[in-house]
């Protein structure tokens, strides 16, 4: 009864149900465990360990309860015995594929434990498997594909996800189906979640040529008939394994090329997907072997940000500087002022152009800064002392940065803020005199090896703090005490609160060096702290998820932030600390490539993706079988 109310949703039901099992019968392992995957997916990791850690006691070989486990305690990184956990867990992989079960850990886990290509392909491969056997049911003969284009000469390309609304997905790709060329192409975007309300979802379902709610058909062979009506020639998966996902829409194949994108950070290990939108950086030709999908390369990154459009108040910022305080030193990423017009600052700031130089490689690289210099910043330093929302100077308005819920539809980013906004580092805690070095990601993506990294790296840079996230609250206190025991030297550490999106990016100008995450990189979050000017570190494995960053970074031309090994990425990071005209050359380098490089282009994806399907769809057309794609 409380898996059928969990499978229904209906989290407090299931939560009555496993807890009256357990009264019944307290020696009952599988109700302490399904319990405890209730608690998980709400969110309350502490309960969820200890029903767990319950389960394991009362029936010791119990696979999906320890996986879970380890997932739990990887969220909050509590990494006791942390290689006798990842040893278990390669084991327990190991036996459940040799004996053709599912395997305990989910395949969206799996870049997360030392696995071989080979496991988390197979892994992948099950969950498929999966999908096939629930479609075989449904008895339905095989569609049919003509090899020509529509009637009007197009390519018709159809976008499944159940995240068009307020999701990173959305943040990233809103813009996509809309600057579409129409010539060439005819969108259709199939949402598997009702709308949410939100502008993101207004935005797509304006915008896409045909947008058609795929929440209200539940069969999912009516969805997959709709979808083959419609003529689709390639149909995109940007769910994967991902909450919401409706796979088996895909293994009844309504369309002749199916391709997986953006949302999924790996491979499908699906006979059904054809090939996976990536490019040359992420996916090498060389690591082909992990995926079972052919390599559709794009010429940039296959990474996108639509931060362009939802945060142009950061394409530029104002230094805020106390007039009787200015001296000759300047700092980017102190106190700063963002907003969509100016104008009215000027009547009561002193704007002037500040040269800031770097130096890189031996040449000099020049940035114009604007500086505003206030009189008096008394009354703003008076407003973030206080927690004011906001204050005026001289009849103009300021809006404290943190101050999100003056208006909640721009602090998601829906809407763009109308305000004058300032934001400092006072706001956070982080020292005005100090090399901040940032990670913003959820704390799972840490492990004891980036960790030491990062200790390394404060301990070589004198005056250097880490900012990190309370992603989730529970795990601060653990990073605390592993830095520690690694020789960091307290007051290094400094967490914030998770904040809303536009906050998120915004309060990025802040930092200024990102120490990206190896184990598995940030990919919505490495854009967001990149749009905000601040320059990423990163260490790229074999996994996707872990060369996205270093992905993004060619594409601004700055490899030289992506190492090649431990020392390399430390290396990196401390001459960035310690070289402050080196560290200002790169940071200028972000600030202008985030608008000279394609990185948030999205127009010019849009053209690469369109090139990129049509040659996916001429293959088909000349009756190939699907190949990788690389030119």
């Amino acid at each position: 009864m409380g898996n059928t109310l969990k499978e229904m949703h209906d989290v407090q039901g299931a939560l009555q149900c496993y807890t009256r099992a357990i009264q019944i019968n307290p020696a009952f392992a599988d109700a302490h465990s399904n319990l405890a995957s209730v608690h998980k997916d709400s969110g309350n990791i502490p309960e969820a360990i200890q029903s767990y850690r319950t389960a394991l006691k009362l029936k010791p070989d119990f696979p999906d309860a320890y996986c879970n486990l380890a997932h739990c305690l990887q969220i909050v990184c509590d990494w006791t015995d942390y290689s006798g956990r990842m040893k278990k867990i390669v084991s327990i992989v190991a036996d459940q594929l040799d004996k053709n079960r599912l395997p305990s850990v989910h395949p969206h886990h799996s870049m997360l434990y030392p696995l071989s290509h080979h496991f988390r392909k197979a892994i992948a491969g099950r969950h498929a498997q999966l999908c096939l056997e629930k479609i075989q049911v449904l008895h339905k003969p095989q569609y049919r594909f003509s090899s020509s284009l529509a009637p009007d000469g197009r390519l018709r390309i159809g976008y499944v996800s159940s995240d068009f609304g307020n999701h990173p997905t959305s943040h990233l790709m809103q813009s996509i189906p809309g600057v579409h060329n129409r010539a060439r192409v005819e969108i259709f975007c199939y949402s598997l979640s009702p709308d949410d309300g939100t502008t993101f979802r207004q935005k797509v379902s304006r915008e896409a040529e045909h947008f058609i709610d795929l929440s209200a058909i539940q069969c999912n062979g009516k969805a997959a008939d709709r979808i083959y009506q419609d003529g689709i020639h390639v149909l995109v998966n940007m769910n994967g394994y991902t909450k919401g996902a409706r796979n088996e829409i895909f293994a009844l194949r309504p369309a002749p090329i199916q391709a997986m994108w953006l949302g999924y950070p790996g491979t499908s290990g699906a006979s059904f997907m054809d090939y996976i939108i990536t490019d040359a950086q992420t996916s090498p030709v060389h690591l082909a072997d992990q995926y079972s999908e052919k390599l559709a390369f794009l010429p940039n990154t296959f990474f996108i940000g639509d931060h362009m459009r939802m945060f142009p108040h950061l394409k530029e910022r104002i230094i805020m500087a106390d007039s009787n305080n200015l001296g000759g030193n300047v700092q980017d990423n102190v106190a700063v002022i963002n907003a969509v017009d100016i104008d009215p600052l000027k009547d009561v700031a002193n704007m002037t152009q500040v040269i800031m130089e770097g130096k890189h490689k031996d040449e000099a690289v020049k940035a114009n800064v604007t500086v505003a210099e206030l009189s008096t910043t008394q009354g703003i330093n008076s407003m973030i002392l206080n927690g004011q929302l906001q204050t005026s100077v001289n009849g103009v308005n300021i809006q404290n940065g943190l101050a999100t819920q003056i208006n909640a539809k721009a602090a998601t980013g829906e809407e763009i803020p109308d305000q004058i906004m300032v934001t400092t580092r006072q706001q956070y805690g982080l020292p005005d005199d100090a090399v901040v070095y940032c990670n913003f990601n959820q704390l799972y993506k840490i492990d004891p090896s980036t960790l030491k990294m990062w200790v390394n790296i404060l301990n070589r840079v004198p005056n250097s703090v880490m900012w990190l996230l309370r992603f989730p609250q529970v795990g601060e206190t653990n990073i605390h005490v592993a830095a520690q025991q690694m020789g960091l030297k307290n007051g290094k550490l400094i967490f914030s609160n998770v904040a809303a999106k536009e906050e998120h990016v915004r309060r990025g100008q802040l930092a200024d060096v990102c120490l990206d995450t190896p184990l598995c990189n940030g990919h919505t979050t490495g854009m967001d702290v990149l749009w905000a000017g601040t320059p990423m570190v990163t260490l790229p494995g074999e996994t996707l998820a872990s060369r996205v960053a270093s992905s993004q970074l060619c594409t601004l031309e700055l490899d030289e932030l992506v190492a090649k090994s431990r020392e390399d990425y430390e290396n990196i990071a401390v001459k960035l600390g310690n070289d402050k005209e080196y560290r200002r050359a790169i940071r200028t380098k972000v600030w202008d490539g985030r608008i000279s490089s394609p990185l948030f282009d999205v127009r010019i994806y849009a053209k690469d993706l369109e090139d990129l399907v049509y040659k996916m769809f001429e293959k088909f057309r000349k009756g190939d079988k699907p190949n990788h794609i690389t030119q």
